[in-house]
């Protein structure tokens, strides 16, 4: 798997997300499973298929988190800057063609969240911006097309 780039928070919740897993979900499954396995005839217990079955995608969940901590990087947040857009930093745009303002943390793909406003590094957006400075225009592509956007601020 690449490299997965994380703040220290990002981190850490996906850690306490995997301890969740292993510790309340999985018990939870083992549980159910026992309690089918206890009903009878398994060739037609649809409960036993059911609880094996959501066994199977909690250890694929629990490999997938396992295997993205495992290639994360997390970021020295002391490194950063407000010079030029990066990762970690929160850049207001505002859209040439119509004026409007928008405001996003660019942010690990692992983190993205829209409705925090944390856009993943590998989106278009986030893309276009990386590197460019406060006050330049970038011209961007998106689904709907080129876009230009002003950057009116860059902020940790």
């Amino acid at each position: 798997m690449a490299i997965t780039y994380m703040t220290k928070e990002g981190y850490n919740r996906k850690m306490e997300e995997i301890a969740y897993l292993e510790s309340v979900k999985r018990p939870e499954i083992s549980r159910a499973i026992a309690e089918a396995r206890d009903k009878g005839d398994l060739s037609e217990n649809s409960e036993y298929d059911a609880a094996k079955e959501a066994q199977g995608l909690l250890e694929m969940k629990i490999a997938q988190l396992k295997d993205l901590v495992a290639n994360a990087r997390i970021i020295d947040e002391g490194n950063l800057n407000t010079e030029e857009v990066q990762i970690l930093n929160r850049v207001k745009i505002r859209n040439k063609a119509n004026g409007a303002v928008m405001e996003y943390t660019i942010v690990a793909d692992s983190e993205a969240n829209l409705r925090e406003k944390k856009i993943g590094s590998s989106t278009p957006i986030a893309q276009g911006l990386l590197g460019h400075k406060l006050g330049e225009t970038v011209e961007i592509k998106v689904p709907a097309g080129m876009m230009q956007f002003e950057i009116v601020e860059i902020a940790f």
